[in-house]
């Protein structure tokens, strides 16, 4: 675990998959004189200092210039508060509308055209192209949050977001919201139904073992992932065969390619020896959201809902 350590004058401050269709909670804070001239204002609490994936990073004021590059780190932002102070994002951060999409690549990131949004903070995912470094050459500070392997990895995040955007409050409440939810639908899950399931990245097929953050998002509901099972793990996305999907028979199937590549169960219905499927025969197939079942922001809460509503549903069926 990451310890969150913020810096600050006069008070002590009181925590994610591979992009759409395409990171154990907790936060310390010790209390130092502040170095700057002015007082910080009442109430943002910095300077702050964030042991982030890009080591400790310290923000002298609350930024008002926020680009970020991160499709779930854009819907953190928006959702801890600091919408009002993002001015751009990737190409690829769709939710919420109305965030300030660019041309900006997350996975191409040119440090040229991002220091020309004048930027007084950048949230990344990845350090691609040595961007860290890069933009730390003209000065501009750089958040490194890198994909969660975990639940609480993810609250941290976002409480580290939060303390890092002078919207820890709220940042904090997210979070509550977020473990109380899961924690609801973690107690209200049967886990004597000893279902299987397997979860498609794409129609290659690509699954997800329960290593990975995707998962450990599935065993809360006392699911069985059928990738577990797979020859070679391959860190935890395993490429599967036709075969062994069907052999496997998983009483659920969840698609994560809907919105990129039009899978359904009519599509997996074509696939040969797919047709008979326990889960194809019994309507057991799941559209989820390509962009909410990989991104470990807060929506993780809407991900899980849906593989609850599956579970509840083949329970009766």
């Amino acid at each position: 675990m990451r310890p969150v350590r913020t810096v600050f004058a006069g008070a002590l401050l009181g925590t994610l998959v591979l992009a759409g269709c395409g990171q154990s909670s907790g936060t310390t804070a010790t209390p130092a004189p502040t170095t700057s001239s002015a007082p910080a204002a009442a109430g943002e609490g910095f300077p702050v200092t964030i042991e982030a994936g890009n080591g400790q990073v310290t923000i002298d004021k609350k930024p008002e210039r926020i680009v970020s590059l991160s499709a779930s780190h854009t819907e953190t932002l928006f959702a801890v508060g600091a919408g009002p102070q993002v001015i751009a994002v990737d190409d690829r951060s769709n939710f919420p509308p109305e965030a300030p999409k660019t041309d900006l690549s997350g996975f191409k990131p040119n440090v040229e055209a991002i220091v020309a949004k004048k930027p007084d903070l950048v949230v990344v995912s990845d350090d691609l192209d040595n961007v860290v470094a890069e933009l730390g050459k003209v000065g501009v500070p750089v958040l490194l949050e890198p994909a969660a392997k975990t639940l609480d990895e993810a609250y941290e995040e976002i409480a580290e977001i939060g303390a890092a955007t002078g919207n820890k409050a709220k940042a904090d409440e997210v979070v509550t919201g977020m473990r109380a939810a899961m924690d609801k639908l973690a107690a209200e899950a049967p886990k004597d139904k000893k279902l299987t399931y397997y979860h498609e990245l794409d129609q290659t097929p690509y699954a997800v073992t329960s290593q990975t953050f995707i998962g450990q998002v599935y065993s809360i509901f006392g699911l069985t992932n059928i990738a577990d099972k797979a020859p070679e793990a391959a860190g935890g996305y395993p490429k599967l065969s036709a075969e062994f999907v069907a052999q496997a028979d998983p009483d659920l199937i969840f698609l994560a390619d809907v919105k990129c590549c039009a899978q359904n169960k009519a599509a997996l219905a074509k696939r040969p020896g797919w047709g008979k499927l326990s889960a194809v025969k019994n309507d057991q197939v799941v559209e989820l959201d390509d962009d909410i079942a990989s991104r470990w922001g807060p929506r993780i809460v809407e991900f899980a809902e849906s593989i609850g509503a599956a579970v509840a549903k083949a329970g009766t069926s």
